[in-house]
């Protein structure tokens, strides 16, 4: 299995991690690894297509929101939120919460 690129933290930009939270299936899928921590790729919930699916996994990654570790043949992927927050302070927080109480008035 190949590895992966995950930028250092210094290299992560505010523009880069904006824009791959700007995607409604992204978003979901941050909320998704809030609130469980790391799980499989597979296990993530979508209405996408499996390479769609794959191709918002490699947005996350390489913007520096999610890293991805392989075990056997599966991808576990989680969120790097301690140091998002050390460098973005309250960003992820901020999101997560507007996606919460976007999520209740829709329902």
């Amino acid at each position: 299995m190949r590895s992966l690129h995950h930028p250092h933290i210094e290299e992560v930009a505010l523009p880069d991690v904006l824009h791959a939270l700007s995607d409604p299936v992204r978003l979901q899928i941050v909320r998704e690894l809030a609130d469980r921590s790391e799980q499989s790729c597979s296990a993530v919930e979508a209405s996408v297509s499996k390479s769609t699916l794959s191709h918002h996994f490699k947005v996350l990654r390489e913007a520096g929101i999610t890293p991805t570790r392989a075990n056997g043949t599966h991808r576990l992927v989680s969120l790097r939120s301690e140091e998002l927050e050390r460098r973005f302070p309250g960003l992820l927080a901020s999101v997560l919460d507007a996606t919460r109480t976007e999520a209740q008035r829709a329902a």
